[in-house]
């Protein structure tokens, strides 16, 4: 089977949330079961780009009203991700030194009508188009209703939501930048006044799925808007669980430890990571360290954060370190804490994917308190790594952590409140005096399977249904 995903991020290439994780490993997994899958991403100025070498695949122009633009595809050499990646360069729109921005609607419009162009000109055609957030929902309806690209009417789409918050919603004053359709299917486009490339994917596509089972249910009363919408396409819905790239997050080879350990010997190799975290960061090593790693959102929680901090520190009986970046407001609070907790607490702001890797090893617990978790694939990685996760009971949280209190291997609490994340501190700071049930949850949770073998099977299985 031909299969092709398309995004707007792609690990290593371009990270800014799960998104990339995840294109970057499920047609790596499929392709190791049989398939034929590539990737089709936009040519940002980036690290990777400027130091990896491309091939020219092919050219074009994209029309977007009154304006064309010239594209390349270009092709990744030398590099094996486990897939064939393919780039949509467009100078003037995506060559910027970041993936997202203010005028993303156009980008992206741009960036999917490329997309498809380049895929018309090919030999032959994919038998399932795998589109990926709103980035890309503009897809399914062009290719069942633009004429420009009737040959794709017969081709299977499927659309993943990462994230149900994010929508792209514009303007109806630039339906123009649609290639040409009757007008009679413009209600496709729109929602709630606004043409909104997800709403579109979710009513064009012939499947869609959310990224964890809990998060489809959630979404039918929670989703920014769209929950009508979700609740009457759902015979078509369905929620998968993502897994993780057990390859890339592998403690035996994982070549940003300090120090790589396994299953049997994870007690000297977590040590030897915790104590060059304490020694770069200031911190106290006999102290259970949590860590949290992600954006400053809302979504997240972090709002809550500086005053979770506070109470928690005031105890004096544990050390915190924080890598992630969001907020600005939410910012300037946690680097506020580094000087009044020093050797307690500490704050990167940015993103380091070395420094995530050791927080993942040398962390005892790592605090994931979000509103709003569609998969979530840092508790994966923790339980890989043998960190234990405090975690809200939402979304794919709740389908892949199960509180010790009820048998199992985490710590959860059902709000994202100040006083409920601290309970879950203080129930952590409990458990980490018992050093033998600690030993015991680390070698459970190291042998737990989130890899992507089970998942990539799943979709598969979708995709076969569409096709035969």
């Amino acid at each position: 089977m031909n299969i092709i995903h398309i995004s707007a991020e792609c690990y290593p290439v371009a990270k800014v949330g799960g998104l990339a994780d995840v294109v970057g490993a499920l047609p790596k997994f499929q392709n190791v079961q049989g398939e034929n899958t590539s990737v089709i991403m936009p040519f940002y100025d980036l690290a990777y780009t400027r130091t990896n070498s491309f091939i020219n695949k092919g050219k074009g122009v994209v029309k977007l009203a009154q304006q064309t633009y010239d594209f390349h595809v270009l092709e990744l050499v030398g590099t094996d991700l486990g897939f064939p990646l393919y780039l949509i360069d467009i100078p003037s729109l995506l060559f910027k030194d970041y993936v997202y921005s203010v005028d993303d609607s156009k980008r992206f419009t741009a960036f999917q009508i490329a997309a498809l162009q380049w895929l018309g000109t090919q030999k032959s055609l994919p038998d399932v188009i795998h589109c990926h957030d709103h980035h890309t929902g503009l897809i399914p309806f062009m290719m069942y209703y633009c004429y420009d690209f009737k040959l794709f009417k017969n081709i299977a789409s499927v659309l993943s939501i990462h994230n149900a918050q994010y929508q792209g919603g514009f303007s109806h004053e630039h339906i123009g930048w649609i290639p040409a359709f009757q007008p009679e299917h413009t209600g496709l486009l729109d929602w709630d006044g606004y043409i909104n490339p997800l709403a579109c994917g979710i009513k064009c596509a012939w499947r869609v799925n959310t990224v964890s089972p809990s998060y489809m249910e959630e979404l039918k009363h929670h989703a920014n808007g769209l929950e009508g919408l979700l609740s009457h396409e759902s015979a078509k819905c369905v929620g998968i669980l993502n897994g993780i790239d057990t390859q890339v997050w592998d403690t035996a080879t994982d070549s940003y430890l300090i120090k790589n350990y396994s299953v049997t010997t994870y007690t000297r190799g977590k040590k030897a990571n915790k104590k060059w975290l304490c020694d770069t960061y200031h911190l106290d090593m006999n102290q259970p360290l949590f860590v949290f790693i992600g954006r400053l959102v809302y979504e997240k929680g972090s709002d809550l954060f500086p005053e979770v901090f506070d109470q928690v520190l005031n105890h004096k009986n544990s050390s915190i370190l924080l890598l992630g970046s969001g907020d600005p407001k939410t910012e300037e609070q946690l680097k506020a804490l580094n000087e009044k907790f020093e050797g307690q607490y500490n704050s990167y702001i940015g993103y380091d994917e070395k420094l995530a890797h050791i927080a993942y090893a040398g962390a005892d617990f790592l605090l994931m308190p979000s509103r709003v978790e569609p998969c979530g694939l840092n508790q994966m990685y923790s339980l890989r790594y043998g960190t234990i996760p405090i975690v809200s009971a939402v979304g794919g949280l709740k389908d892949t952590i199960v509180d010790i209190g009820d048998g199992g291997f985490g710590l959860m609490h059902e709000d994202t409140t100040v006083e409920q994340i601290v309970s879950s501190v203080k129930r952590a700071t409990s458990l980490y005096k018992d050093q033998l049930t600690i030993k015991k949850l680390r070698k459970q949770i190291m042998n737990i399977d989130h890899s992507w073998d089970r998942s990539a099977k799943i979709y598969i299985q979708l995709y076969n249904s569409l096709t035969y």
